[in-house]
């Protein structure tokens, strides 16, 4: 089981000691924020996104930006950032501590300020996402954020059940269960859609060759159209129910919002399941893409600049049914014609739910499709 990312599981949590303060802690200025930066907190406090231990200030933002590591040099390519609008703290200076909180999650944490600087919206989106077109998702995001920047250290007060806590584990819990399972080597699978058969060959070919599977689906924020969370996670109960060993898989989930940065997410995601205690990483076709802004093997080519990024990735390219072979395949292994191959098309697959149809089985799962066509709403809207 590797080492967390930078050396050191990130707990962030506050502790007994510090509890005994809190009627001073309530006293201190409050900041209302939105689901994302509440998820952010939690993922800092767990230790998610070790080694962060707050949001970036400047030098950390800077280096990120441009070398894609932080300014100790530990790889890092998304910046999680606090943004602000002055407007809502008035009379908060550097060096002063302030309360933010959630009213749509119930987080509560403080945030020591470090920082309270500004920052160039174009120059962010074109860095992160190779381009500032606002019709990219992650880029009209950067671009509604707001003119400030906080960066400095937090520490996570309180944080209140939600939905699909059963299936939350945090790196703590997640590298628990693997010593317990005595896995030492674990391969992680990132996912925001419903398995069809092509994941499924995906994740067992990784299997094939380490000790146990985490399915790893993000559960947040997606844009109109993608499966709900609901879903995706009740397609994968069944699929995990009928076709894997309990002992060699197990779920859990990643509260964070998908950013479609395409080859940098796809470290960060990377990154991620590396403080979970994986030590491999799935990386498929156009990971993390979203409509045509990246080469579909940037997400690939992108893991030369990390020889001491600390977890192996997996890289698959193409795969697809071949009916001359008679099982799925990749461009490795099958001497056959394109005529003889049906490619996985998420595309279709979608099509064929929205019309209440089941994809026939060299597609998804019977089992599978039958559960989606069990929720009356199973996309975003």
């Amino acid at each position: 089981m590797p080492r967390p990312h930078g050396g050191k599981l990130i707990d962030r949590h506050i502790n007994r000691h510090i509890k005994k303060q809190l009627e001073e802690i309530k006293k201190l200025p409050k900041l209302e924020i939105n689901t994302n930066l509440s998820e952010d907190i939690e993922n800092i406090a767990n230790g998610v996104f070790s080694p962060l231990n707050g949001f970036l200030c400047r030098n950390d933002l800077e280096s990120v930006l441009n070398e894609k590591r932080l300014a100790d040099d530990t790889p890092w390519t998304i910046p999680i950032l606090l943004d602000v609008d002055k407007r809502d703290i008035p009379n908060v200076n550097e060096g002063d501590s302030i309360i933010l909180k959630s009213k749509e999650n119930g987080v509560i944490a403080t945030i020591d300020i470090q920082e309270i600087y500004t920052f160039n919206k174009e120059s962010l989106a074109k860095l992160v996402y190779g381009t500032t077109d606002s019709s990219h998702p992650g880029v009209a995001n950067v671009q509604n954020m707001k003119p400030y920047v906080i960066g400095g250290n937090i520490s996570l007060i309180k944080s209140t059940p939600s939905t699909f806590d059963k299936y939350n584990l945090s790196p703590k819990e997640t590298r628990f269960l693997f010593k317990q399972k005595g896995w030492k080597d674990i391969v992680a699978f990132q996912t925001r859609n419903p398995p069809h058969i092509g994941h499924e060959y995906v994740q067992k070919t990784a299997l094939t060759f380490v000790d146990g599977i985490l399915i790893n689906p993000i559960i947040g924020k997606k844009k109109k159209g993608d499966f709900s969370d609901e879903v995706i996670l009740a397609s994968y109960e069944t699929l995990m129910k009928h076709y894997y060993l309990k002992e060699r898989a197990v779920m859990s989930i990643l509260r964070t919002s998908m950013k479609y940065a395409g080859p940098r997410e796809a470290i960060h995601h990377a990154i991620m399941r590396k403080n979970f205690g994986c030590t491999h990483f799935i990386v498929g076709r156009d990971h993390a893409g979203v409509g045509n802004y990246y080469g579909p093997y940037d997400a690939h080519d992108i893991f030369s600049e990390f020889p001491d990024l600390g977890i192996i990735p997996l890289f698959f390219r193409s795969f697809s049914r071949c009916t001359k072979c008679g099982s799925v395949v990749n461009e490795k292994i099958c001497p056959h014609d394109q005529k003889y191959h049906i490619n996985f098309s998420g595309k279709k697959i979608r099509e064929l739910l929205q019309n209440g149809e089941i994809p026939s089985e060299d597609m998804m799962r019977k089992e599978v499709a039958e559960t989606i066509l069990k929720f009356e709403k199973p996309f975003v809207e």
